[in-house]
């Protein structure tokens, strides 16, 4: 059939994103610097605490691009 080779491409580069995605989650915590950045929100009050990791995300963001880009740039040639 015409097209299950692409679709099949398609399905395991996202399968591979999915494993990549579950060990940045697993790895995650151990990074010691990710979450306390400097421009990282903490609020905490008597019985509240709201944390927005603004400074991570963006950061998190640009690192994610940047490998995303040269994956799609390989994968295109």
């Amino acid at each position: 059939m015409p097209g299950m080779e692409e679709m099949g491409r398609v399905l395991l580069i996202m399968g591979g994103l999915i494993v990549l995605l579950g060990f940045l989650l697993i790895l995650g915590g151990k990074i010691p610097f990710l979450g306390k950045l400097p421009g990282d929100i903490h609020i905490q009050r008597d019985n509240f605490s709201c944390v927005f990791p603004l400074a991570t995300c963006l950061l998190l963001s640009l690192l994610l691009t940047i490998v995303l880009n040269i994956i799609l740039r390989l994968i295109h040639r």
